[in-house]
């Protein structure tokens, strides 16, 4: 069975795992409104994370930890609507289950019955894997999340490069092992060497995709904002920008300003 675009109807975890079996990259974005989630479904997309990061670049907060359940249900919903292709998968929030399984699986359901999502996404390792395996014991799939975990940056303190020293690579690898074992269907790896995300999806059978973790992982992603360069202020090394939409957007803003305040829009055309 091939898994590209026109193959398939409905991108799944199993078409996710079937696609690393083959080889074939897996492309997922960032989507948090129906709009643009309807146009990079349409693009062929095979996964979209509403992401926390909604937090940032739609309400303008600095960190993602002030963006809500009732929230990120809000912005899944939205994204399930536009969508025919792509597995959606859903950020659980800060404090949705960090240290109570009991919260974790509530959230998820919570998420999964009111938006109609596929799938959540939590970020860390043996510490959060009794959550992980609660919420799996309900058929809710689980995608996890480590290396650089923006819910924790306060602990981190900077958003550097994580698991460069031995260390913290080493319970990298465990961590994603556990995660695999627990029955994620996939994980991404944050910011962290390159050469560290490549070992691990070498050792491990599910789809790795990274976000500033180098080529040799199963696939990439983005937020969305970023790589069309509606964000500009926002520039890591990770970031290819495919667009410059600021600038566009920002023009054509202006254009239509001076068209309004020159009396030019509306012309006799564009009015009844």
């Amino acid at each position: 069975m091939s898994v590209h675009k026109s193959d398939i109807k409905r991108v799944t975890t199993h078409v996710l795992q079937e696609m690393k079996l083959k080889g074939e990259k897996i492309a997922m974005l960032t989507g948090y409104d129906f709009s643009m989630a309807k146009i990079i479904d349409n693009a062929g997309i095979d996964i979209i994370l509403v992401g926390d990061s909604a937090s940032n670049v739609m309400a303008g907060h600095e960190t993602t930890l002030p963006i809500t359940l009732d929230q990120m249900i809000y912005h899944a919903s939205s994204v399930i609507r536009a969508v025919e292709r792509a597995l959606v998968v859903v950020d659980l929030p800060f404090g949705a289950y960090q240290g109570n399984s009991k919260e974790a699986l509530t959230s998820s359901i919570r998420i999964m019955k009111e938006s109609g999502a596929h799938a959540v996404k939590l970020e860390g390792g043996e510490e959060i894997l009794e959550s992980v395996k609660r919420i799996l014991s309900a058929g809710i799939p689980v995608m996890g999340h480590l290396g650089l975990m923006p819910q924790s940056i306060y602990k981190y303190g900077t958003y550097v490069v994580r698991a460069k020293e031995n260390e913290e690579a080493d319970k990298l690898i465990e961590d994603a092992k556990l995660l695999e074992e627990a029955g994620c269907f996939a994980i991404v790896l944050e910011k962290i060497p390159a050469s560290l995300a490549t070992r691990v999806a070498q050792e491990v059978k599910i789809p790795v995709i990274g976000i500033g973790a180098g080529n040799g992982v199963d696939g990439q992603v983005l937020v969305v904002h970023d790589m069309l360069g509606i964000t500009h202020e926002f520039s890591p090394r990770f970031l290819r920008r495919y667009n410059n939409l600021y600038e566009e957007i920002k023009g054509s803003v202006e254009n239509y300003i001076k068209d309004v305040k020159t009396l030019d829009f509306p012309n006799d055309k564009e009015q009844y």
